[in-house]
C-alpha cells in the first residue's frame, strides 16, 4: 500500500494546482471585466457630460481650469490667507503650498508614468469648443490640478478648519472643470482628488511633527 502512496500524493498535488490556476483565472477575469466596465462607466460619463448643453457653463469652467495651471489659483489663494490671516493664515498658507509641491512632484513625476493613461479623444466626442483650454501633451491618470486643487484644501484645513469646506468646494469645481473642458476623464479627477487629500495628510502630519519636536 505505501508503494502507491506517491503516486497518489502526486496525483492530489497535481489535482490542486488545476485547482489553483482555475481559481487564479477566474479571478483575473473578473478583474478585467470589472475594469472593462469601469471604462465602460468612465467613457459613459464623460459621453454625456460633452452632450450636454452649457452655455453659461463653459466659459466660467474654462477659466477656472485655466486660472488653476501651474497652481497660480493655490498660490494667490496662500498670499491672501497669508496676509490676512495673520499668523495662522501664515501657516496654513504654508502647508498647503508645501502639500501642493509634494503632490505635483509626486503625480506628476512618479504616478502618471505608472498609469500612462492617454488624453481623452476631445475632438472625437464632440465637446463644444466653447469649453477647450490647451490639451496638455502630458499623461492623462491621475489628475495633476485635481491633486494639487484637494492637496491645498486639505493642507491649509489641517490648520485652519473655518476655510477647509469653502477651499475643498473650490477644490471640487476645479476637478470637474478639467472633466468639462475635455482634457481628462472622469475617473483622472476622482483619483486625482483622492491622491491629493491623501498626500496632503502624510504631509501635513510630517509637517505636524516635525514643528512638535523643535
Amino acid at each position: 500500500m505505501d508503494r502507491h502512496q506517491p503516486a497518489t500524493d502526486e496525483g492530489a498535488h497535481a489535482v490542486n494546482n488545476w485547482t489553483g490556476d482555475l481559481a487564479s483565472g477566474t479571478r483575473h477575469s473578473c478583474a478585467r471585466a470589472w475594469l472593462a466596465d469601469a471604462r465602460n462607466v468612465d467613457d459613459a460619463v464623460y459621453a454625456s457630460i460633452a452632450r450636454t448643453p452649457t452655455p453659461a457653463l463653459d466659459r466660467a469652467m474654462s477659466a477656472l481650469s485655466h486660472a488653476a495651471n501651474y497652481s497660480r489659483l493655490w498660490i494667490a489663494s496662500a498670499a491672501a490667507l497669508a496676509l490676512l490671516g495673520g499668523r495662522p493664515g501664515r501657516r496654513a498658507a504654508g502647508q498647503g503650498l508645501v502639500s501642493v509641491a509634494t503632490t505635483s512632484a509626486l503625480v506628476n513625476l512618479a504616478v502618471k508614468r505608472v498609469g500612462r493613461r492617454q488624453r481623452p479623444d476631445r475632438a472625437g466626442m464632440e465637446v463644444p469648443t466653447a469649453r477647450h483650454v490647451r490639451m496638455p501633451t502630458s499623461l492623462s491618470f491621475p489628475s495633476g490640478h485635481s491633486a494639487v486643487a484637494f492637496a491645498f484644501a486639505t493642507g491649509v484645513g489641517n490648520r485652519l478648519p473655518v476655510v477647509a469646506v469653502p477651499l475643498h468646494a473650490v477644490a471640487g469645481v476645479v476637478a470637474y472643470s478639467r472633466v468639462h473642458t475635455g482634457v481628462h476623464h472622469p475617473s483622472d479627477v476622482v483619483v486625482g482628488s483622492v491622491l491629493g487629500t491623501v498626500l496632503a495628510q502624510l504631509t501635513t502630519r510630517a509637517l505636524d511633527h516635525f514643528f512638535d519636536e523643535r
